[in-house]
C-alpha cells in the first residue's frame, strides 16, 4: 500500500531546533545551564503556574513529586489502571502502593464518582491521568483532594496544551507532571517537567533532582562564580540537560499551532470512521481543551471480525505504525505478584485494554499519510 513505513508517534524536528541545538553544543554548556532555565520560565509562562522544574523524564516528575508530598512506605496513593506502568511504577519506588480506581468507560479517565470509596487511613494522595489529553473532571477531583485532605498530583503525560473547566492543566493540582518524550506533543527526546503554585516544593524538587545538594548547585559553574554545595539528602540524577532543553524552546512556540493541525487530523479520522463498527473517541467536554495527544479507536472482535492484536498486525502489513495505549497495570505480572491484583478488578479498565489501539497523529504526518490511514482502517474494518 506504500512504499515506505508510517512511523507512530514520529517527531517533527524543525531546521529552528537543529540551529539551537548546534548553537547549545557551539557553546561548550550541554549539561544544565541557561537553556534548562529558559526552558522552564517559558513553560511556567505557558501554562500559568507560579513554578516549573525541568528533570529528565515524566517518570522522575512522578517520583519527585510523591517525595515532596512525603509519600512513602505504608502509605497509599489513587490512581488509574488506565495508564503507562511509569505511574504506578513512580508510587512504588516511594515504597506506597499504587490504589487502582477503575475508569469511565467514555472518557477512559479515572472514574471520579469511585474514587471515594477507596479512600483509607492511609491514603496520602490521588493521582489523574489526563488519557490520551482529555482533561480530567479537575473541578470534582479537587474539591475531593481539598476535602480530604488529599495531594493532587497529575499525570499530565498527554496534556500539555489541555484545559479544564475550572483552569490549565498544570496550574490546578498540587503538582502537575509532564512528559517530553519521543512521541508527545512537545519534544526533547527525553524530558519531563514539574509545575506548582508552591515556591517551598520547587526548592526541594530542585535539590531532589541533583543528588539531594542545594539549589546554588545548579547555579555553580555559571559566571556567576563557583558556589560550594552542601547534600541536604540522598538525591537523585534526575536533572535536564542544555542539549534537551534547546529542543523543547523552539517545540513549545508552536505548541498550539501543532494542536491545530492534531484538531484537523482529528477531525478527519472522524468522517471518515463514523460509519464503521469501530469505537472512536467520545467529544472534549464543554469548557475544557483536549489536548489530542492520542486518537483511539477500540476495536470489538464481535463487531470487526477481528482481534485488536490482529488489526494492529494487519495495519503493519499494509506500512501503517500505531500503538496500544495500554494493557492496564493491574494486569501486568509485577503488580498482579506484589498486590495481588487480578483479572476482573477493574472491568471498565479491562473493557479498554483488550480492545484499543492508537492511529498515527502528529504534525510530521502528510495529507496522503491521513488518507493512507484512513483507507488502511476502513479497509480492515469491513468498508
Amino acid at each position: 500500500m506504500r512504499d515506505d513505513f508510517l512511523v507512530f508517534g514520529a517527531p517533527y524536528i524543525g531546521e529552528e531546533e537543529i540551529a539551537e541545538v548546534v548553537a547549545t553544543l557551539r557553546s561548550g554548556w550541554i549539561g544544565t545551564g541557561p537553556k534548562v532555565g529558559l526552558f522552564e520560565q517559558a513553560f511556567r509562562e505557558y501554562v500559568g503556574a507560579e513554578c516549573a522544574v525541568a528533570v529528565n523524564s515524566c517518570t522522575a516528575a512522578l517520583h519527585l513529586s510523591l517525595l515532596v508530598s512525603r509519600v512513602g512506605p505504608g502509605d497509599e496513593v489513587i490512581t488509574t489502571p488506565m495508564t503507562f506502568c511509569a505511574t504506578a511504577n513512580a508510587i512504588a519506588h516511594t515504597g506506597a502502593k499504587p490504589v487502582f480506581v477503575d475508569i469511565d468507560r467514555r472518557t477512559l479517565n479515572i472514574d471520579p464518582e469511585r474514587i471515594e470509596a477507596a479512600i483509607t487511613s492511609r491514603t496520602r494522595a490521588i493521582v489523574p491521568v489526563h488519557f490520551a489529553g482529555r482533561p480530567c473532571a479537575m473541578d470534582h477531583l479537587q474539591a475531593l483532594a481539598q476535602r480530604r485532605g488529599l495531594t493532587l498530583i497529575e499525570d499530565a503525560a498527554h496534556a500539555i496544551e489541555s484545559w479544564s473547566t475550572v483552569g490549565k492543566i498544570g496550574a490546578v493540582g498540587d503538582l502537575t507532571c509532564f512528559s517530553f518524550y519521543v512521541t508527545k506533543n512537545v519534544v526533547t527526546a527525553e524530558g519531563g517537567m514539574i509545575t506548582t503554585n508552591r515556591r517551598d516544593w520547587a526548592e526541594q524538587l530542585k535539590v531532589y533532582a541533583l543528588h539531594g545538594m542545594t539549589h546554588d548547585a545548579w547555579k555553580r559553574y555559571s559566571d556567576e562564580g563557583y558556589k560550594h554545595y552542601a547534600v541536604e539528602l540522598a538525591g537523585f540524577k534526575y536533572n535536564m540537560t542544555d542539549i534537551q532543553a534547546s529542543l523543547g524552546i523552539p517545540q513549545l512556540k508552536r505548541v498550539e499551532a501543532n494542536l491545530q493541525r492534531r484538531v484537523q487530523i482529528w477531525e478527519r479520522y472522524d468522517r471518515a470512521f463514523e460509519d464503521l463498527p469501530l469505537i472512536t473517541p467520545a467529544p472534549p467536554e464543554v469548557g475544557t481543551v483536549h489536548a489530542r495527544h492520542l486518537y483511539t479507536v477500540l476495536v470489538d472482535r464481535e463487531q470487526v471480525g477481528i482481534t485488536r492484536d490482529e488489526f494492529v498486525s494487519r495495519l503493519h502489513r499494509l506500512r501503517i505504525g500505531s500503538g496500544i495505549h495500554y494493557v492496564a497495570v493491574h494486569l501486568q505480572p509485577y503488580y498482579q505478584r506484589t498486590w495481588d491484583y487480578r483479572r476482573g478488578d477493574f472491568p471498565e479498565a479491562e473493557y479498554i485494554s483488550d480492545r484499543t489501539l492508537s492511529l498515527p497523529l502528529g504534525v510530521k504526518m502528510t495529507d496522503q499519510d491521513v488518507e493512507d490511514v484512513i483507507e488502511a482502517v476502513r479497509s480492515l474494518a469491513g468498508a
